[in-house]
């Protein structure tokens, strides 16, 4: 039951929900960082909401509302990681690379890492510095990379790097001391760094040559047009689609995997549309079904200025529909 049903009963529930409303999305933010899970992050908005809510008459506003709010948020999400492990891609699972010709090896029991609407977590701002700070700080490959620290160390650097909160607030937030703070951001920052050892050369879509490229993408895809897959990617692209385990390297390994593992025949039988995820542009792939077009995976692209460095297509059909996609497409 959502937080705006429940409250009736009381005089503070109006003001609680003028007040703490508009942090929402930023707060969803916040918890899929923790969680790599948008599916998870909603419920612990929702939770947050919830226990703010039964907390809000004591709120004495020694601090401001949106920082109570992101502690309650920290708290939940530590909490519910105390039982769950890291949300890889099959890239963080330590595995080789893998040649088109290997057998797909499906694993659907692990709880694998999920993108993120740019429109839930605000990443599509009309204020183009804020939009540009949003997109960083939710990059797939900045949210996979967390997912290889333990949730407090994760915790602190999200609170101290993300949010640029001062070590003392952090302190508060995890009841422990200002020195183990800087202690723990410390080792996560390294670890980080080990998991992450260069930034990827990311290149925003709206400049005329990204967007011809996702132009010539889509093409290449709806025609199922092979030649011109092999052009799209760098030489050291990768391309990974949980709950498959095997990532691949490399532009003609990549354009076999989907001349041969991809069910469409020929030209037609795939349709994209486009949307964002993780401030990254992406796409809902459709395969014909008869008469109409179904949903197939969902690929987030990682664009360079050579061209395609990373593909990331998830197989998650409920993701669809968090994404505003529709079930079918009419031929």
């Amino acid at each position: 039951m959502l937080v705006t049903m429940t409250l009736t009963e009381r005089p503070a529930d109006e003001d609680f929900l003028r007040q703490a409303d508009p942090y929402r999305r930023e707060l969803l933010a916040h918890c899929y960082r923790m969680l790599g899970s948008v599916h998870d992050a909603e419920d612990l908005v929702q939770e947050t909401y919830l226990r703010a809510w039964k907390s809000y008459e004591k709120f004495e506003g020694r601090s401001s509302l949106r920082t109570w709010l992101y502690r309650i948020a920290t708290r939940v999400c530590l909490t519910a990681l105390e039982n769950r492990g890291k949300r890889p891609l099959p890239t963080g699972l330590g595995n080789p690379g893998a040649q088109a010709g290997d057998e797909l090896v499906e694993q659907a029991e692990v709880p694998w890492l999920e993108p993120v609407p740019d429109a839930m977590v605000g990443a599509e701002q009309s204020d183009p510095a804020a939009i540009v700070t949003s997109r960083e700080t939710i990059r797939l490959a900045l949210i996979a990379a967390l997912q290889h620290l333990p949730p407090r160390q994760r915790a602190v650097l999200i609170l101290r790097d993300v949010l640029q909160w001062r070590a003392a607030e952090v302190a508060k937030v995890l009841n422990t001391t200002t020195t183990a703070v800087n202690s723990i951001l410390q080792r996560a920052r390294t670890q980080l760094a080990e998991v992450t050892p260069h930034e990827e050369e990311v290149v925003e879509p709206s400049a005329a040559d990204q967007r011809e490229l996702l132009d010539r993408y889509v093409d290449a895809f709806e025609r199922k047009d092979i030649t011109a897959m092999v052009e799209l990617f760098t030489k050291d692209a990768v391309w990974e689609m949980p709950p498959f385990i095997g990532w691949y390297q490399g532009a003609e390994n990549i354009a076999r995997l989907i001349d041969t593992q991809c069910p469409a025949d020929g030209p037609g039988d795939m349709r994209l549309v486009p949307t964002r995820a993780n401030g990254q542009p992406a796409f809902g792939l459709y395969m014909r079904d008869g008469d109409v077009y179904r949903p197939f995976n969902l690929p987030v692209l990682t664009l360079s200025a050579s061209g395609v460095e990373h593909v990331a297509c998830f197989f998650d059909l409920s993701l669809f529909a968090k994404f505003g996609l529709p079930e079918v497409l009419a031929r």
